[in-house]
């Protein structure tokens, strides 16, 4: 029932019409747990509150489905303003963006254009950007993308998903760039060709990346609700003897708010994810997707006067 529950929003995330339909009429059933508002300026009050608390963020304004130069340049735009926000209200928040929101489907002359605008205003106010990674189709482009930057600009990272099968080859060549990395299971539907098809093989090889990633000795964003996953972690940094500037633990916004403090409280870095904008169907639904906890709750607010 999980397994179909998971599949039937994945789905979903993918409809271009109900993403129409839902930006249209905004954060509604619970969307608002997940998304930190759909301007800037919601998400900063919700970033400042976070930071008084010990909090420290990743923002993302959300954007799926971009098919025209003019959508992508809405999108940098964006992205940009969210940098000048963190800049000038002196926010600890790094940025998380992703390459199809810049118009890496419609044109590589496009991504490239807008990516470097925002790398040069992150230039600017020194603001760390991590490249999200999407889909297995998009995997190899995403990568390419940041390794030209990297040679560019050293506040950069990306993201490897541990239920691929080339994970760790490309963990290996991302050492040669000192990459930073954030290391996630993957949330995405994909085939069993190209990802481990059962959860205890895609917790196996996350556990292996994270140890592999950390003995590189570059910086490691372990990005888990797993509380397996976050003990291994725990044990492994114990035993390598890993400085705490060199890892970190994240989460999103909205999810487990209760474990992000209490490791805080024992002395691990702890980051949130914390996406906004008007755009956040798709994220929205691979959010039920991932735990059906987040459904249950979903469903009580419908019913909620």
């Amino acid at each position: 029932m999980e397994n179909l529950m998971r599949n039937c929003f994945l789905f979903l995330s993918k409809n271009k019409t109900i993403t129409k339909l839902a930006k249209k009429y905004g954060l509604r059933l619970g969307a608002s747990r997940f998304v930190a508002g759909e301007s800037v300026d919601q998400a900063v009050q919700i970033i400042k509150n976070m930071n008084k608390k010990g909090l420290v963020v990743t923002v993302d304004y959300l954007g799926e489905f971009v098919n025209s130069e003019n959508e992508a340049l809405n999108m940098t735009n964006q992205t940009i303003k969210t940098i000048e926000a963190i800049g000038k209200e002196n926010l600890d928040a790094q940025v998380s963006l992703k390459l199809t929101s810049l118009g890496l489907d419609i044109s590589e002359e496009l991504v490239m254009t807008n990516f470097r605008r925002i790398i040069n205003k992150a230039r600017e106010y020194q603001v760390f950007v991590t490249i999200d990674m999407e889909d297995y189709e998009r995997c190899e482009k995403t990568l390419e993308i940041y390794k030209t930057f990297k040679k560019e600009y050293e506040h950069l990272g990306t993201v490897i998903q541990a239920y691929l099968y080339r994970a760790e080859k490309d963990i290996k060549e991302l050492d040669a760039y000192d990459a930073s990395l954030r290391l996630v299971k993957g949330a995405y539907k994909e085939s069993s060709e190209v990802a481990f098809p059962d959860k205890k093989d895609v917790d196996e090889n996350f556990k292996k990346l994270i140890r592999l990633h950390l003995e590189n000795g570059n910086f490691t964003a372990i990005a888990t609700h797993d509380d397996a996953i976050i003990e291994y972690t725990k044990q492994l940094v114990k035993e390598l003897n890993i400085p705490k500037d060199q890892y970190e633990f994240q989460m999103l916004y909205g999810i487990r708010t209760d474990r992000q403090f209490e490791l805080i409280q024992e002395g691990y870095p702890m980051r949130v994810y914390v996406p906004y904008g008007t755009d956040w169907y798709g994220y929205y639904m691979r959010r039920l997707a991932e735990r059906p906890a987040n459904v249950w709750f979903v469903v009580k607010n419908m019913f909620k006067k």
